[in-house]
């Protein structure tokens, strides 16, 4: 029989959160289901929807959902209604404050109801903006109201690689990008490139640490970044051009008579001699030539 969720387990959860109004009224606040959030006209095409990773017992969830999650098993489905008390608490009139509007010009934000500000260190919602001034209200969203959650355990991570990446996935995101080698009670976790520049990773990381020594029962982890140089690529050969069309054969230019040459003047080279006449063969003896016949 599988184990049960305990104090300091880790496990992913799937769960649809409505708040419940006068009447029984639903709205519905968070869901891990795409299709739930699409039939309640609430989908957000920047989240990714599927389960998330939390730890229970430790003041990370809110405790009348915690306490239901305790002694929960893999597979099994709750469904358990939180009201104020047991969740974000009561609404405190005092976390509601009044700035100038200028302050959000000078941000270059353009305010507006229901947009959610960084304001002095914290997290609001604008509330209303009148007369140029915004009113930010800095209480938890649910605080004040009741809450009821439908919520199923999804898995749990069984081997010490799996533990270390639901850590990874708890405290920062991203867990498949990571490459975790863990021996005995130490681990190697290669850093990818998108957290070399990442502000929210160098806060994450000490978070990793601690959970990582509480939760995983690592002694010792190693955060490796690795800068490899890449080799430039040299420009591939182009394909040789087919050879151009032969030129149309040219006719050999006609040969011109050469002129003879002109004699020069005195002043000049005198033209060559004629070759002298070759001395004419006399007959052979006995013959007599015509004339003398």
């Amino acid at each position: 029989m599988e184990a049960k969720l305990a104090k300091g387990d880790i496990a992913h959860i799937e769960f649809d959160a409505w708040i419940v109004g006068p009447g029984e009224q639903r709205t519905l606040h968070e869901t891990t289901h795409a299709d739930v959030a699409k039939e309640a006209d609430a989908f957000d095409e920047k989240k990714s929807y599927g389960p998330v990773t939390v730890v229970l017992g430790h003041d990370r969830l809110p405790r009348g959902l915690d306490e239901a999650l305790l002694g929960a098993s893999v597979g099994e489905t709750k469904e358990v209604v939180i009201p104020p008390e047991k969740g974000a608490g009561d609404r405190d009139p005092k976390l509601v404050k009044l700035y100038p509007i200028r302050e959000f010009h000078r941000k270059e934000i353009d305010p507006a109801p229901g947009l959610e500000v960084h304001m002095d260190g914290r997290h609001g919602t604008i509330l209303a903006v009148t007369a140029g001034r915004v009113r930010v209200d800095f209480n938890n969203p649910l605080a004040g109201r009741t809450v009821r959650y439908k919520v199923t355990v999804a898995k749990r991570p069984e081997t010490e690689e799996e533990r270390v990446r639901a850590v990874l996935d708890m405290d920062y995101g991203l867990p498949e990008k990571f490459r975790i080698f863990v021996k005995g009670d130490e681990a190697d976790v290669f850093v990818p490139d998108v957290c070399k520049t990442d502000e929210r990773w160098f806060v994450s990381k000490f978070r990793i640490v601690a959970d990582l020594r509480e939760f995983a029962g690592l002694a010792k982890v190693r955060f490796v970044e690795e800068y490899e140089k890449k080799e430039e690529k040299k420009p591939e050969a182009k394909a040789e051009e087919a050879p151009a069309a032969a030129p149309a054969e040219e006719k050999p230019p006609e040969e011109k008579p050469e002129a003879p040459p002109k004699a020069k003047g005195r002043r000049g080279k005198a033209p060559p001699k004629k070759p002298e006449r070759a001395e004419e063969e006399l007959p052979p003896e006995g013959e007599k030539s015509p004339e003398e016949l």
